[in-house]
């Protein structure tokens, strides 16, 4: 069995033990949805988009079991509202992701880790990305 093989295999176990985990989770955190209304207040929602290029993202914030909000320049905003495993995002985690070429796009899975710490990093598991929605301030 080769390299890749094994990485896929244990890639799509991971994936369903955090899918069937996720499956229970809330509908909506109301604290997520308060802390992410605040980062959106005097900006406007545009069409959603299917890809990002994190390169370009000057952060990435999380919002505790509710999004992940890329930075971008100029402003904007893109969030992110996992299809699948809302409940492991936490602000004292890490994003880890591995992009295929220099896009990070809806259905992708990335890894949520422990933030620091000794030893080595703890994956808390792994979460399916929604579609990019791009906020932009209002102009006045």
């Amino acid at each position: 069995m080769d390299m890749r093989a094994l990485l896929r295999g244990l890639l799509i176990g991971l994936t369903l033990a955090t899918a069937s985990n996720a499956l229970a989770d809330p509908a909506t955190n109301p604290k997520g949805e308060q802390s992410l209304a605040r980062l959106l207040e005097g900006r406007t929602a545009g069409p959603p988009v299917n890809c990002i290029d994190p390169g370009r993202a000057f952060s990435a914030e999380i919002i505790d079991e509710t999004a992940i909000v890329y930075r971008m320049p100029g402003g904007k905003l893109y969030v992110n509202r996992p299809r699948i495993g809302a409940s492991l995002l936490d602000h004292d985690a890490v994003i880890l992701s591995r992009t295929v070429g220099m896009q990070l796009c809806d259905r992708d899975i990335v890894h949520m880790v422990d933030r620091g710490g000794r030893g080595p990093a703890r994956s808390r598991g792994a979460v399916s990305l929604g579609p990019f929605v791009p906020y932009s301030k209002v102009e006045r």
